[in-house]
């Protein structure tokens, strides 16, 4: 196997990471129990399978970076105000009707009008 990029290491080992905790999840969406197939859902997030041509290698490392790009940008943008919990714990303190229904931008559109 050739030497892996930095970038690549990266993948490797927070994929493994997952692994460790349990959060890994297949393509059918259960969590991975088998460490062959952690290491195969690695490398080829990673772009350094074997079984991949290597333009195949290069598209699944530019894809996997661009998700983790964008994970890191939704955490960031997600951190502004009070969580949805408290707004509701909130609208139910003042009575707003229909505060089940509503996500967490409405309620916050709600209590700006009760107060």
């Amino acid at each position: 196997m050739a030497a892996e990029s930095s970038a690549q290491k990266k993948t490797i080992g927070r994929v493994m990471h997952e692994f460790k905790q349990g959060e890994l999840e297949g393509s059918g969406g259960q969590t991975v129990r088998n460490p062959k197939q952690a290491i195969a859902i690695a490398l080829s997030e990673a772009g350094a399978s074997n079984r991949q041509s290597p333009k195949t290698n290069r598209r699944r490392l530019a894809d996997t970076k661009r998700k983790e790009r964008g994970e890191q940008a939704g955490r960031a943008s997600q951190d502004d105000g009070p969580s949805r919990a408290t707004l509701y714990a909130e609208a139910a303190r003042k009575n707003i009707p229909g505060r089940s229904k509503m996500n967490k931008a409405g309620l916050q559109k709600a209590l700006q009008h009760a107060r």
